[in-house]
């Protein structure tokens, strides 16, 4: 076939026929829907299975995020899905036999008022309570975790102390996209590029299969796991989601010999800080006030966040920008996540991830998955259904998650 993909372990489209007819389909090849195909094949027997990329696979959000995990969440409901992922992290470089060079060098979250410093006790206390390594330091414990840290009395926004979970760290996005693919193409699962999904077939009320612009291919069941793009996809299926799409910046400087040994965040200025393990600092800011789908945002967002990493590393006050870049995240009202039905049967999406959609990859491929085997959520992502919106059961973790949505 002239349109066939390239001959490369992770991108067979082995079936050359146009109208292939799948158990499953997961639209979007990020981080998300590969997690979700390899849970559906591992946990659940499913590897009659194609996901749909329309770029290239992982070249969403899955390329444009700072690598951060953590599970320290303040409400019950986050707590849970959040340390469940860590502890999947845990496990998934021996079991898929890949290196994607997974750290667990610590997240400080700091504190820079006393508003602050309350309720970053009691989140400590709250990550306790569900089991959540966490704990308080006092500044001069924040310098001793990060010798290069400004801990002094006369900046702006002095360091009044930060929560710290030492089981939290980082991981290369790319090597996890690849981890995940090579795993599922050695399970059978398709993995197909350049398909964008541009509607969805119907039979009365349930979903049979969906148009592509190679062609339509016949599902059994349908999970949309494409940041950024979820309330598209969901007016053409017929129904809406209450999510915004939104830019979220971030940028990576020159290379370093290492000097910034754990994750700081600040929510409080807004940025945060990382080094990756090339030498590179990886550094992020709050998403866009404003909705759009453009992955680029505003030039104020990268001077603030650029201000505040100076005072707070002035060490980095030479450093140079590399480049910067830009995904679209889905957030919802309440800062959470939606995996859930939607109305449209055998339908099921997963989104609204904010800012957490990365370290949520493995836990959200989970749960995921198993409400798309069996049509009905498992108990981590019940309290992530749509009808939260309906009952009022939000899970507000705007504040409390220790960055901005």
């Amino acid at each position: 076939m002239a349109d066939q993909l390239p001959e490369h372990p992770a991108f067979l489209w082995r079936n050359p026929d146009p109208k292939p007819s799948y158990d499953a389909v997961i639209v979007g090849g990020g981080g998300h829907g590969l997690a979700t195909a390899y849970y559906l094949a591992k946990n659940h027997g499913m590897t009659n299975i194609a996901i749909l990329e329309r770029g290239w696979l992982a070249g969403g959000n899955m390329a444009r995020n700072t690598t951060i995990i953590r599970s320290n969440y303040l409400w019950d409901e986050s707590a849970a899905i959040y340390e469940h992922s860590i502890r999947l992290w845990e496990q998934l470089p021996e079991e898929l036999d890949y290196d994607f060079l997974f750290s667990q060098r610590g997240v400080l979250n700091l504190a820079h008022t006393l508003q602050d410093v309350r309720e970053s006790r009691r989140r400590v206390n709250a990550n306790q309570l569900n089991g959540v390594d966490a704990e308080f330091l006092e500044p001069d414990q924040v310098k001793e975790a990060c010798p290069i840290i400004n801990v002094s009395d006369d900046i702006r926004y002095p360091v009044m102390g930060a929560t710290y979970q030492p089981r939290a760290g980082i991981a290369k996005h790319d090597h996890v996209a690849w981890a995940f693919a090579r795993a599922i193409d050695a399970m059978g699962v398709d993995i197909i590029q350049n398909c964008e999904v541009t509607g969805f077939v119907k039979d009365g009320n349930r979903v049979v299969g969906v148009e592509t612009n190679r062609g339509r291919i016949g599902a059994g069941k349908v999970g949309l796991a494409a940041a950024g793009h979820s309330s598209v996809l969901a007016d053409q299926a017929g129904f809406r989601l209450p999510i915004q799409s939104r830019p979220l910046q971030a940028l990576v400087s020159e290379l370093f010999e290492p000097v910034h040994p754990t994750v700081v965040m600040s929510n409080h200025v807004h940025v945060y800080v990382s080094q990756a393990h090339k030498g590179e600092l990886v550094l992020g800011a709050g998403v866009d006030a404003y909705n759009g789908y453009g992955q680029r945002g505003g030039f104020h967002i990268i001077e603030d966040q650029m201000a505040a990493a100076v005072e707070l590393f002035p060490i980095f006050s030479r450093a140079h920008l590399l480049r910067t870049w830009g995904g679209v995240v889905d957030t919802t009202f309440d800062a959470s996540p939606i995996i859930s039905p939607t109305p449209i049967d055998e339908l099921y999406v997963n989104c609204g991830w904010g800012t957490g959609g990365f370290k949520g990859t493995p836990g959200a491929g989970y749960t995921f998955a198993h409400t798309i085997a069996t049509g009905a959520p498992h108990p981590l992502n019940e309290p992530f259904l749509l009808d939260r919106f309906e009952t009022g059961h939000l899970i507000d973790e705007h504040g409390a998650a220790g960055v901005a949505h």
